[in-house]
C-alpha cells in the first residue's frame, strides 16, 4: 500500500473526525484546529478530489438549502482503502517513533 502523504492524512483524519458533516467548510476548519493549517477553498477541493480519484475518499452531493441559494454541499467520506491507508500511516508513524522517549524532546535548563 502506498504511503499518504501528511496533508493527505491530516484531510482524511478530518473527514474521519467529521463523519457525516464533512464538507468544504468544516473540512477546512477541522484541518486548521487539528493541524493550525490554513488551505485555500480552491487548494482544499483540489486536494480533496485527488483523495476521490485515489479512492481513499467518496464524494456526493448533499440536498440543495435555501441558506446557499438551492446549492448544494459537496460531503465527503471514507473508502475502505482510505481508512486502511490511515491505519498503515499510523503504524508506520508508531514504528519508526518507537524507542524515542518524550523526554528526549524537552528542553534542559541551562
Amino acid at each position: 500500500m502506498k504511503v499518504l502523504t501528511r496533508s493527505e492524512e491530516i484531510l482524511l483524519l478530518a473527514i474521519w473526525h467529521l463523519g457525516e458533516n464533512a464538507y468544504g467548510v468544516t473540512i477546512r476548519e477541522k484541518v486548521k484546529e487539528m493541524a493550525d493549517m490554513s488551505i485555500a477553498f480552491g487548494a482544499l477541493y483540489v486536494q480533496l478530489d485527488i483523495l476521490v480519484k485515489k479512492g481513499y475518499a467518496k464524494k456526493f452531493l448533499g440536498e440543495p438549502t435555501p441558506e446557499r441559494g438551492g446549492k448544494r454541499k459537496k460531503y465527503y467520506t471514507l473508502t475502505e482503502n482510505g481508512k486502511l491507508s490511515l491505519q498503515t500511516a499510523r503504524d508506520l508513524n508508531s514504528s519508526i517513533w518507537e524507542g524515542i522517549p518524550d523526554v528526549a524532546f524537552k528542553q534542559t535548563e541551562q
